[in-house]
């Protein structure tokens, strides 16, 4: 019996976990016509179906399940092997709101104290799998799963705050937390529950708690409205430092400490590298310097 091609297999893992042909030929830049002959000439291949199709989803039979999960490690495995033999780029993953916020601003400084690192960037705030998403190094918050045989390096408590523009402050007269009663709270979509998290970190119950006027689907445009004046934001201190620095935003009752830490995650492969070293030491004190104590 001939053996699986590996373009074959490489379909097959690709539609079993992502659940779908359009996306595997996708990750795979390939048509979904090459994806769907692939996983039939695999299934002839073993004699076995691998796949349930349906017009709302595609799942793993029990057979495919199994298989998938092992050509998913093997491949991870390979890929891990190649970027030790031939390491490339350090490719960091945070938020997009870290990377914009209190990374850009920063970069100068790693530049000039690391000049040779090479880095490349990735933006997510969830669950990765570092030789499949080819991370190196990701900045995640306590409450993310890390992955499999991966041990989160604490960095920095996470301080909360509410802020807003001056001016806002001024007409709208927030003085004490039960002013916010009056004000026009702002949410984002990425912290749902950011104004409870303050609330509660900040030992307060609101006598009338106010309803979120105005949601967003992440931090960065949250922060972008609260300094255009249309109301207070319940943030994260590190994604508003030099905003509260260069007084484009206030915090009124400044920042207490909330319920998340910050962490590194090191891919294991990597970790041994001096390049990886480097970028993890920086981090860290850079994080310890500018968000490691109350202000």
């Amino acid at each position: 019996m001939p053996r699986p091609s590996l373009n074959a297999l490489r379909a097959f893992e690709a539609t079993a976990r992502l659940r779908s042909f359009g996306e595997a030929a996708s990750e795979l830049s390939v048509t979904h016509g090459a994806i769907s002959r692939h996983i039939r000439s695999l299934e002839d291949n073993l004699g076995v179906l691998l796949l349930l199709r349906n017009a709302h989803a595609t799942e793993p039979t029990p057979e495919g399940a199994r298989l998938a999960e092992g050509l998913s490690r093997a491949f991870n495995l390979i890929q891990a092997s190649i970027d030790q033999v031939r390491p490339g780029p350090l490719t960091l993953s945070c938020s997009a709101s870290i990377m914009m916020y209190w990374l850009l601003p920063r970069l100068s400084r790693l530049h000039r104290k690391e000049p040779r690192l090479d880095i490349g960037f990735h933006t997510g705030y969830g669950e990765i799998d570092f030789a499949r998403d080819h991370i190196s190094v990701a900045i995640r918050l306590s409450t993310i799963k890390p992955p499999k045989d991966v041990e989160p390096k604490p960095l920095v408590d996470e301080w909360i705050g509410v802020v807003c523009s001056p001016e806002y402050m001024r007409t709208t007269r927030i003085n004490t937390a039960q002013d916010l009663e009056r004000a026009r709270l702002l949410a984002t979509a990425t912290r749902p529950a950011a104004w409870d998290n303050w609330y509660e970190a900040s030992r307060l119950s609101p006598v009338h708690p106010p309803a979120v006027a105005e949601s967003f689907e992440h931090f960065y445009l949250q922060i972008q409205a609260a300094k255009c004046g249309l109301g207070v934001a319940a943030v994260p201190r590190i994604l508003v430092r030099d905003e509260l620095d260069s007084g484009a935003l206030v915090a009124p009752f400044g920042f207490v400490k909330g319920p998340r830490k910050l962490v590194l995650w090191v891919a294991p492969h990597l970790e041994a590298r001096p390049q990886s070293a480097a970028l993890v030491g920086w981090l860290t004190e850079e994080l310890l310097r500018t968000e490691g104590a109350a202000e």
